[in-house]
């Protein structure tokens, strides 16, 4: 009978240890539990593809409004808040904190053959000069342009037949002369050209429309080399109304 309250002690104590034993399991198998969701979420973030026309650093060709009914006019950038780059050959680019780019949401890969590889697309999309001439002025004020203004092109920086969206702010700019230009002699833009030559290999399926914008807004001059597309070197005889 001594021994009694002794294996009561002994089963007493048996029972906190497999009830903290037990507890310890438990905490260590929500911390593994908690872990693994930790790390599938991340992994999920991780292996996510990043949007159609997405940058390489991850950042997205913005999407505009689209065509309207009637347009306005846009509010531009302040006024010198805006610098022009230049490549090594002196042609120029847009400043991307101002003019990224932006697209068109009705012109997407499914709908090419109804919308920029249509003939006459652009014609019924393309905002009226009474409202594009007005944000050329403040447009080049933004990008602080002293030039005669006839020399420089309004321009879309994805062109409306390379799905651009035709009245965003961010893809328009007042993009000067060329290097070769003759003032008084308007536009001599080789840009023109590029986006040609895209949109002919857009709508033959050479290359994709999200590729395409996505070349032209990060560097034109280097938009056809990038995406594999041989250039002749040959100018436009005459220039597009789609061009821009």
């Amino acid at each position: 009978m001594s021994h009694a309250p002794r294996w009561a002690a002994l089963a007493a104590a048996s029972v906190t240890v497999i009830a903290l034993t037990a507890t310890g399991c438990s905490s260590s198998s929500d911390k593994k539990s908690d872990t693994k969701d930790s790390s599938g979420s991340s992994s999920a973030s991780a292996n996510a593809k990043a949007p159609s026309g997405s940058s390489s650093n991850g950042q997205a060709v913005p999407v505009g409004a689209g065509p309207q009914p009637a347009y306005t006019v846009q509010k531009q950038p302040a006024p010198g808040s805006c610098t022009y780059h230049y490549t090594a050959d002196k042609q120029p680019l847009p400043d991307p904190k101002c003019t990224p780019g932006a697209t068109n949401p009705k012109v997407t890969q499914a709908t090419i053959k109804e919308t920029i590889c249509k003939a006459g697309y652009t014609k019924g999309i393309r905002p009226p000069v009474n409202i594009t001439s007005r944000e050329k002025t403040a447009n080049a004020a933004s990008y602080g342009y002293k030039g005669p203004m006839r020399d420089a092109e309004y321009d879309h920086l994805i062109s409306l037949q390379l799905g651009g969206d035709p009245n965003d702010p961010r893809n328009l700019w007042v993009e000067p002369p060329s290097p070769g230009h003759k003032d008084g002699a308007g536009p001599n833009n080789p840009k023109d050209v590029v986006e040609t030559k895209l949109k002919t290999a857009i709508c033959s399926g050479k290359v994709q429309l999200a590729a395409a914008q996505q070349a032209i807004a990060h560097d034109w001059t280097t938009a056809l080399s990038g995406l594999g597309i041989k250039d002749d070197g040959r100018k436009a005889a005459a220039k597009d109304p789609d061009d821009d």
